[in-house]
């Protein structure tokens, strides 16, 4: 059986970078919120200071999949890690492992920094990547409740540091 190619993106990349966040967007119902450009997600990945990192999965030398993270910081453990934000994998290659490839690879970056934690959030009602995710042997961090400040919230806040 054939195998995926994992790969950091290149700047060539960027274009299949944007179509598969927008992708999965819309897959997450969320279209209506993907707002990033090209020149964002090159900025984001491959400028200075680098905000995130990208890895492509291809499939017999086609983009199949990825896998886009930036970095975290544990107080507890005094030691970073990875968030992936968010992982694609084209309908049509889904079910070949290049899911657990993307994941796998991340796991070894993230060990061979001396990262000591890879996380990430899933929809509730995504119920075959929960599937692979506890395949995998991941978590759930079930008390953990994820919240997040923008827009106008976001912007009220910031007023009151002036």
């Amino acid at each position: 059986m054939t195998a995926p190619a994992i790969r950091e993106a290149v700047p060539a990349d960027v274009p299949v970078i944007a179509r598969f966040v927008r992708a999965l967007a819309e897959y997450e119902r969320l279209g209506h919120e993907a707002k990033g450009t090209e020149a964002d997600f090159h900025a984001a990945i491959f400028g200075t200071p680098r905000r995130a990192g990208c890895l492509i999965a291809e499939w017999e030398g086609e983009p199949a999949g990825m896998a886009l993270y930036h970095w975290t910081f544990s107080t507890f453990l005094a030691r970073h890690g990875r968030w992936l934000e968010d992982l694609w994998v084209e309908p049509r290659f889904r079910r070949r492992g290049i899911a657990r490839a993307l994941f796998a690879r991340l796991a070894r970056d993230t060990l061979a920094e001396g990262g000591q934690r890879l996380a990430w959030s899933v929809l509730d009602w995504n119920l075959p990547a929960i599937a692979t995710y506890d395949a995998m042997g991941a978590e759930s961090l079930k008390e953990w409740i994820t919240r997040r400040l923008a827009g106008d919230a976001l912007a009220r806040l910031a007023k009151e540091a002036s």
